[in-house]
């Protein structure tokens, strides 16, 4: 039958899976295939044909294949429900762009890939999508149909054509007691459904995953698609168990490394890969993560622009998502949104902390109350909003290996906890999220005066909103106390003190740091969100061995408050003195008064 007049005949009877030489379909409830060649088609005892070329010929599949065609199986060509929940959910965010990404890399030297990123980041759903598109369970064309991925000239060649097997090792650890007995059940699982979909392949060891995926490759010359979900979970689990990690990763390096059958290995996890000795033992992997997402970047949460379209979508205020959720920043991307905190906002209506329902803050206590020098105080720096300088090099990659401070702020980093800026290689505490969560785990840690000063920190906004300044000098006092890295000695070291102290303040405020206004730049200043406007406007001003009054006649002559017009009348003047000799805190504060010009 030749290849017009056939499709004609089971036009509406698609799908097709691609095997390179075989395609296979479902035709009047009858399995078939069909091939191009100039001969007599020639067989192999997977019942491919070897001798391809142009014309078409059709014969029945008679053995080993469902009505739909190729066996959906659970690890061997899983079907696409997965994804399709997930683009049935009330939110769904299409990140289907990835897959033009993966797409260049099939078959290349650059074809093995891993992605870490926090939890909640929708690593899971980027392996069921890629699952999804790949596999010869399925048939995802309409699912795919209304994404950004089917405007892509390169759709349709990958779609469906690969043997995919697919991999939770979270899963599988859950139902072993240790490695060996992991892996164990990992090639036994795969096997078995290997030997379901090939019966006639003559297999050299039927008990080696390898070995098994090579046979069948060197006769079906059908490549594999491995996406193995979860793959550090081993080192999160056996942190301590050198032997059983160097065993996994040499398993993984077997099954991967330089092997002709293997089209695309896409792994996820929050750790990169493992180091151990001088070398990587996964050399061959190109990694993706929070300290370079590289060409993946716009895939690690929600951009600006989608999530404007979200907060449109749900009437929420932009700024305030921002304010919460935001932080996240790399070269190729500015702005990446913590994806299941917004999605949890939006399906809600109400700002929150959801990091929590993924995350306890006791796992935050964990490193920050590690006993490394200056590790305290980076931790405290960043809560009052300043940036660390951080050395990511050291860290090898593992949640025990911990030689100083950076490899501590390092893991931090790839839990979500840290911001990474790579082009200044610094630090920072991403958004109010985040912060809360370091506020919760100092709450119940042995950090003495600070977490006083922290919990007492509405009170000390409270009182500068009602003009009780010496209970505003007590509450910077207690924030001085784990001050000493900084030589208390300068207005820098100061402001500090006072963001600590004024903690609570971001809640109803955005704060500014050397905010331009008049003739120079006011130390502090905070200007109320757009909720808060109830609350009033506050010019900081801080003086050292002078006095607090001087603080308050330095606001008014150099005119600071002329960038905040429209708080005309509801604006309090703080200014902030500390006496070395004494070592007091002092603190006036006055109304702005509506005659005075701005």
């Amino acid at each position: 039958m030749r290849l017009k007049a056939f499709f004609k005949k089971v036009s509406g009877c698609i799908p097709f899976s691609d095997c390179r030489n075989v395609v296979f379909g479902f035709f009047s409830q009858t399995p078939f295939f069909v091939l191009k060649t100039g001969k007599n088609p020639q067989w192999n005892k997977s019942q491919c044909c070897v001798n391809i070329e142009e014309n078409c010929y059709c014969s029945l599949v008679t053995q080993n294949r469902r009505k739909d065609g190729w066996l959906m199986g659970i690890y061997l060509n899983p079907g696409n429900n997965k994804f399709k929940r997930a683009v049935n959910s009330d939110i769904y965010v299409d990140k289907t762009g990835l897959i033009k990404y993966t797409n260049s890399i099939v078959d290349t030297l650059q074809s093995c890939v891993c992605v870490s990123r926090p939890r909640r980041f929708g690593k899971s759903m980027a392996a069921d999508m890629l699952t999804a598109y790949y596999s010869k369970g399925c048939d995802s064309r309409e699912l795919f149909s209304s994404l950004e991925i089917a405007k892509d000239e390169n759709f349709e060649e990958h779609l469906n054509k690969y043997d995919t097997i697919f991999l939770n090792m979270q899963e599988f650890l859950s139902r072993s007691s240790n490695v060996k007995e992991l892996l164990e059940r990992v090639e036994g699982k795969v096997i078995r459904e290997l030997k379901k979909q090939y019966p006639d392949v003559e297999l050299y060891d039927e008990n080696d995953l390898a070995e098994t995926m090579q046979d069948i490759f060197a006769e079906s010359e059908c490549p594999f698609i491995v996406i193995i979900d979860e793959w550090d979970c081993i080192f999160r689990e056996f942190k301590h168990d050198k032997a059983a990690q160097e065993i996994y990763l040499d398993f993984l390096r077997d099954l991967l490394k330089d092997k002709e059958y293997i089209y695309l290995a896409y792994m996820t996890g929050i750790l990169p890969i493992k180091k151990y000795g001088t070398h990587s033992a996964l050399n061959m992997f190109d990694e993706f993560s929070m300290i370079d997402p590289g060409p993946l970047a716009e895939y690690v949460g929600f951009t600006e622009k989608e999530v404007e379209a979200l907060c449109q979508k749900y009437q929420m205020d932009i700024n305030e998502i921002k304010n919460w959720y935001d932080g996240y920043s790399f070269e190729e991307v500015e702005s990446v949104y913590s994806p299941k905190s917004v999605v949890s906002c939006m399906r809600l209506g109400k700002l929150g902390n959801y990091w929590n329902q993924t995350e306890t803050f006791e796992a935050l206590q964990i490193y920050i109350d590690m006993n490394f020098e200056g590790l305290r105080d980076d931790i405290l720096s960043m809560i009052a909003g300043e940036t660390v300088p951080v050395n990511t090099r050291s860290f090898t990659n593992d949640m025990t290996t911990f030689r100083t401070e950076d490899d501590v702020l390092t893991l931090l980093i790839h839990l979500g906890y840290l911001g990474y800026r790579y082009a200044d290689k610094t630090v920072f505490i991403p958004n109010e999220e985040i912060r809360s969560e370091y506020v919760s785990a100092i709450a119940v840690s042995d950090w003495g005066e600070v977490s006083k000063a922290l919990k007492n920190s509405a009170d000390t906004l409270q009182a500068i909103w009602q003009g009780r300044e010496e209970q505003v000098a007590e509450g910077i006092r207690q924030a001085h106390f784990e001050t000493s890295h900084l030589q208390y000695n300068d207005e820098n070291a100061l402001s500090y003190t006072i963001s600590l102290a004024l903690y609570a303040a971001r809640n109803f405020y955005t704060v500014h740091r050397e905010l331009s206004g008049g003739k120079g730049f006011a130390d502090i200043v905070y200007v109320p969100r757009k909720r808060f406007l109830d609350k009033p406007a506050l010019v900081v001003e801080l003086k050292w061995d002078k006095n607090a009054e001087g603080a308050i006649q330095q606001i008014k002559e150099k005119e600071y408050c002329r960038s905040l017009e429209e708080y005309k009348g509801n604006l309090l003047l703080v200014g902030i003195n500390y006496d070395k000799k004494t070592q007091v805190h002092t603190c006036k504060i006055e109304q702005y008064r509506k005659e005075e010009s701005i």
